[in-house]
C-alpha cells in the first residue's frame, strides 16, 4: 500500500512538472531581446534622428526595460492603429507606445501602472482664426485614428451637430494636412503640438490653447495573461520614478514640470 501511495505521488509529482512552462517573463529572458512596439512619428516620444536612428523618451524608455531584465531593446516601429495587433500578432513583446489605459483596451491587454500623463492642447491652422477649443465649432478637424484625443474629439463633434471630423493614420499626416489647409484645427497632447511647431516643418500653425480633456494617462502593455510580467512592468515604472530616472527622461525630452502619475484621491 505504501509502494502505490509513494508511486502515485511521484507520477503526480512528475505530472505536474511536465505541465509546468515558462512564462513571458522567462521567455523575454532566455531569447536575450526584448521587442517594443514604439511610435516612431509622436516627438518627442519617439521618433528619428538625423541618421533615421530611433530617439524619443519612449525609445529610452525601452531601452531603460531592457537594461534592467539584462537583454538587448529592439525598437519595432508602430503606428499608433497597430500597437495592440502587433502585440496579439506576436511581433513584440511589450508595448512602450504612449498607450492610454482605457478600460475597452484593458479587454484585450494588459496594462502596468502609468508610466507618463499627457494634457491636451488644440493647434490650429492660422488662416482658420481659431483661438479656443470652442472656436473649432463647425470647422474640419482631425486627430490620429484610436487615440484617446481622437475618441473625445470626435464625440464633441457629434455633441455640437456640426463640422466635420477626419482620422488619420499619423501624426505627420495630421500636421501635415492642418499645414496645407485640409485640417482647421487639431486636438493632440500638447508635448506633440509643442514639438511639430517647433521643427518649423509645418509652417502656418499655432498651438492656441488647451483642450478640457482629462489628463491622459498612459501605461506600458503586454498580453493580459501574462501576470509574472505585468508584475515586473508595474515594479520597473516604479524603480523609474523613485530612482528619479523618470525625472531625468522628462527633462531631458519634455522639459518643464513634471507631471503626476497619480489619480488624485484614487492611487496612494
Amino acid at each position: 500500500m505504501k509502494k502505490l501511495t509513494l508511486t502515485a505521488v511521484l507520477l503526480a509529482a512528475t505530472g505536474l512538472a511536465g505541465m509546468a512552462h515558462a512564462d513571458k517573463l522567462d521567455d523575454i529572458i532566455a531569447s536575450g531581446t526584448l521587442r517594443c512596439a514604439v511610435v516612431l512619428d509622436f516627438p518627442p516620444m519617439g521618433m528619428r534622428d538625423a541618421n533615421n536612428a530611433p530617439e524619443g523618451f519612449d525609445v529610452d524608455y525601452c531601452n531603460d526595460l531592457a537594461k534592467a531584465l539584462g537583454v538587448t531593446a529592439e525598437i519595432v516601429e508602430t503606428p499608433f492603429p497597430e500597437r495592440i495587433p502587433a502585440l496579439m500578432s506576436g511581433r513584440v513583446d511589450v508595448g512602450v507606445a504612449s498607450t492610454s489605459d482605457t478600460l475597452e483596451r484593458a479587454k484585450t491587454v494588459g496594462f502596468s501602472i502609468p508610466y507618463f500623463a499627457f494634457e491636451m492642447a488644440v493647434t490650429s491652422n492660422d488662416a482658420a482664426g481659431i483661438k479656443s477649443y470652442d472656436d473649432m465649432k463647425g470647422h474640419t478637424v482631425g486627430a490620429v485614428a484610436g487615440t484617446y484625443e481622437a475618441i473625445a474629439l470626435e464625440q464633441q463633434v457629434t455633441a455640437w451637430g456640426e463640422g466635420e471630423f477626419r482620422p488619420y493614420q499619423t501624426q505627420a499626416d495630421v500636421f501635415l494636412a492642418l499645414s496645407q489647409g485640409q485640417l482647421d484645427a487639431t486636438v493632440s497632447t500638447s508635448t506633440v503640438a509643442m514639438a511639430n511647431v517647433k521643427t518649423g516643418n509645418f509652417p502656418g500653425i499655432s498651438v492656441v490653447g488647451k483642450a478640457p480633456f482629462d489628463t491622459d494617462y498612459v501605461a506600458l502593455f503586454t498580453n493580459r495573461d501574462e501576470y509574472g510580467l505585468i508584475n515586473y512592468l508595474n515594479l520597473f515604472v516604479n524603480q523609474q520614478i523613485r530612482t528619479g530616472r523618470y525625472a531625468e527622461l522628462y527633462e531631458k525630452w519634455v522639459g518643464g514640470a513634471l507631471p503626476a502619475l497619480t489619480v488624485p484621491n484614487a492611487y496612494r
